[in-house]
């Protein structure tokens, strides 16, 4: 299993889950979108990265929410495209707050469910 980094990251782009990383799997892109992605092949399936993510971006790949689905493919496809990155940065200027994600995803009728981890 993976975990996956979805379209919540998009322009926000919170580093927090990259610096407690064990494995350094994540990669930042710029291109088509600007956010941090999971190499999948990388990913030792820890779950940490889950826990301490503020925009609630990050799911198990078996518990994508539907609209989220693609995403486990692109993770794959723009991971090798991107900077390796294993330090926070700040977020990208006008990043969203989870609740303004949420709210955008309630003007697109978008049925998404958070992740079940325990925060």
């Amino acid at each position: 299993m993976t975990w996956v980094v979805t379209e919540r990251c998009n322009d926000c782009r919170y580093t927090d889950c990259v610096s407690v990383c064990p494995v350094d799997c994540f990669y930042e892109i710029t291109e088509p979108y600007r956010m941090v992605v999971i190499d999948p092949d990388t990913c030792v399936d820890c779950a940490v990265c889950e826990t301490v993510c503020p925009a609630h971006a990050i799911y198990r790949d078996i518990e994508l929410p539907e609209p989220y689905k693609q995403w486990l493919d692109l993770n794959r496809e723009l991971s090798p495209n991107g900077q390796n990155i294993t330090e926070t940065k700040g977020p990208l200027p006008g990043a969203l707050s989870l609740e303004q994600i949420q709210q955008r995803e309630r003007e697109q009728d978008l049925v998404v469910h958070e992740p079940k981890v325990d925060r």
